[in-house]
């Protein structure tokens, strides 16, 4: 999940969502309610222990945090290098994983109907359109980057829309990038808590939405991740020299990739 959220066009919830995490992980995030403060306020470390360990899954956060904080860390570098010297090549594979990640969805409706059809045609009209915007000038105050932090978090626990991108059309991408490669502890936490506000409130109103109208959401998000695909498709076309055959190959082991993992982990 780390890894997708680094880049523009990927989203992490579409990894939860292949590894088969990702129902566990939105209702784990809206359970979190900070009950156990009041027995901490008191002094009462044993109620508060209790607490703590029935409010917080920390058999999926503490591995699942742990990741994506090295991913961030250790592949910031090699992402943007990547993304700077083999565009074409990278968007290729990237795009691989989308329409992948769509199709692994589009197996788990029960069937499509003329409703869900619609739903789909709206979300690929909707992606589609916010894939072409052009990036906000905005300046990196803090300020700024506590909300771009609360907005981006929103998109990267949705499979098919990438908060890296996000940040690209708010202007915040290049500047957090090196602030991570960086150290820039300040704007680091405030981007920090800015999303940890956002993804506590925005769970939510996802989880609420899985339990009652999961088909027409998951529906949602493949017309989304299809109506991405528009970002790669424009970056391999303005960047490839030479043949077109590497970008099909490598856009095909993705795709490929991704069916193996999902029935890897299907299976587990």
């Amino acid at each position: 999940m780390g890894s997708a959220d680094i880049v523009p066009g990927v989203s992490g919830g579409t990894i939860a969502l292949i590894t088969g995490i990702y129902e566990r992980l939105i209702h784990a995030i809206s359970c979190i309610k900070f009950s156990f403060l009041k027995p901490l306020l008191k002094g009462n470390m044993s109620d508060f222990k209790a607490k703590l360990i029935e409010e917080i899954d920390f058999e999926l956060f503490i591995p699942l945090l742990l990741g994506i904080a090295i991913a961030f860390i250790v592949l910031a570098k090699v992402i943007n290098y990547l993304l700077d010297t083999q565009t074409a090549y990278t968007f290729s594979f990237f795009l691989g994983l989308i329409f992948a990640s769509a199709y692994i969805l589009y197996t788990k409706l029960d069937g499509f109907n003329i409703k869900l059809i619609i739903i789909t045609v709206i979300g690929i009209l909707l992606s589609y359109i916010f894939v072409g915007l052009n990036p906000i000038a905005t300046n990196h105050s803090l300020i700024v980057i506590f909300i771009s932090g609360l907005i981006a978090i929103c998109a990267m626990i949705l499979p098919g829309i990438s908060g890296s991108f996000l940040l690209v059309l708010l202007g915040q991408y290049q500047y957090m990038l090196n602030a991570l490669n960086s150290r820039n502890l300040i704007e680091i936490i405030v981007f920090a808590i800015g999303a940890v506000i956002g993804i506590l409130g925005f769970s939510r109103l996802l989880n609420y939405l899985l339990e009652r109208y999961e088909s027409a959401i998951m529906a949602f998000l493949i017309g989304i991740m299809l109506g991405t695909l528009r970002l790669p498709i424009m970056k391999i076309t303005t960047t490839i020299n030479g043949s077109w055959i590497p970008c099909v190959i490598l856009a095909i082991i993705a795709f490929v990739l991704i069916i193996l993992l999902e029935s890897k982990f299907k299976k587990d």
